[in-house]
């Protein structure tokens, strides 16, 4: 079908002149997407955002219900438009969503939703972008912002005999509160922040019991610290020698966080940035320490296998809960969308982000893909305006 470019309010399939005016395409109505359309905006640039959802910030709007920022709201805003106060320091997911709907009404930006793009491709002119959405559109940009999200798609390790558990197994992204667990014995598989959070959920919600299986034992720190948010600490080492701050975590964990060996979680055995900057985000507690010093979350061995209504662990151990939660991550999924163009590398993540764009693919951005310690909304704002100027320079 020929080129047609979405306005706001306008269906997608509206014919419109795009010779002279093709414009950004921004993958991804998170807060991501967002932040690059805006900064684009600011640019004098177009920038038209494809939402395969109903709504901006889709991902946001399934998160559990006590989810908050782990990084301040002052440090968590994206670009032209500040968190209100009111919100608090430490941001709800539920205003995160009310912040995400006002910032796209704020920036008056061009959002179309129920779009999913399956397939970015070089133009035939060779200087533009082409994009197979649903529908059989094909839309033509000078440029692309691909941001769909590190949490794209739920992923549950295919354990052998998970088919036929004859337990309760979600992932989870379909948990939201802890009233259908109460009374129940649960385990949560993976420590990091998010199965740290279930956990403490769980137990604070009245589940019967609760354990998390530990593959590889996290480092822990305190969201604050005599008010000293651990984001700030995070911004403020991101340019040091890996040893330096290795050994400097391996100080404070020792003031600030508990020996829990006893308990079944001892301290790691490798370097806190070590770990950082192989992708591994250290989990910053918010009831975890306590409720596993308190036994009221149970470490245990990894899951190995399922066998009908038995879980057993990598250490001979079987427990028989009556529900597990797979706290096991996401996959980026950016396979079939540019897979093909040589941008990703053996993990399927992008070889660059924020405003460097690969060899071979100038114009394709790509934004939300790393998880830094340093705060992943901070960033993002810093990427946006990044791609901004790089974009508006390629005018």
């Amino acid at each position: 079908m020929p080129d047609s470019a979405p306005t706001a309010g306008i269906p997608i399939s509206a014919p419109t002149d795009l010779t002279e005016d093709r414009p950004v395409y921004v993958i991804g109505g998170g807060p991501g997407g967002l932040a690059a359309a805006a900064a684009l905006r600011e640019q004098g640039v177009r920038a038209v955002v494809l939402e395969k959802s109903g709504n901006v910030g889709a991902s946001w709007r399934r998160h559990y219900d006590r989810l908050h920022l782990h990084t301040t709201r002052r440090r968590s805003a994206l670009p032209g438009l500040a968190m209100p106060r009111r919100f608090g320091r430490w941001v709800s997911r539920d205003d995160v969503v009310r912040y995400l709907d006002k910032y796209a009404e704020h920036h008056e930006l061009e959002v179309v939703t129920g779009v999913e793009v399956s397939r970015v491709d070089r133009a035939p002119d060779g200087t533009s972008w082409q994009l197979t959405a649903s529908g059989g559109r094909v839309l033509t940009g000078r440029a692309v912002v691909v941001a769909t999200g590190f949490n794209h798609t739920p992923r549950i390790p295919d354990w052998p005999g998970r088919d036929t558990f004859t337990g309760e197994l979600v992932h989870a992204c379909d948990y939201r509160n802890p009233a259908p667990y109460a009374g129940k014995d649960v385990l949560v598989v993976g420590i990091g922040n998010t199965g740290a959070e279930l956990a403490v959920d769980l137990v604070e919600g009245g589940a019967a019991r609760v354990r998390i299986a530990v593959r590889t034992v996290p480092h822990i720190v305190r969201r604050s610290t005599a008010g000293w948010p651990a984001q700030l600490t995070g911004i403020l080492v991101r340019r040091l020698p890996v040893r330096l701050v290795d050994r400097a975590g391996r100080l404070m964990a020792g003031v600030a966080v508990p020996d829990l060996t006893a308990q079944g979680l001892p301290r790691p055995d490798t370097g806190l940035y070590s770990r950082v900057k192989d992708g591994a985000i250290p989990v910053q507690d918010v009831g975890l320490i306590d409720a596993v010093k308190r036994g009221r979350v149970v470490p245990v061995a990894a899951v190995e296998s399922f066998d009908g209504d038995t879980v057993v662990l990598a250490d001979g151990d079987r427990i028989t809960p009556d529900a597990v939660i797979a706290a096991t991550g996401y996959r980026r999924s950016l396979e079939g969308l540019v897979g093909h163009l040589g941008v990703l590398d053996a993990r399927g993540r992008p070889v660059v982000h924020g405003a460097r764009t690969p060899k071979q693919a100038p114009g394709l951005y790509f934004t939300g893909f790393t998880n830094p310690i340093s705060g992943m909304l901070r960033e993002l704002a810093l990427d946006a305006r990044k791609i901004a100027r790089k974009a508006a320079r390629g005018r």
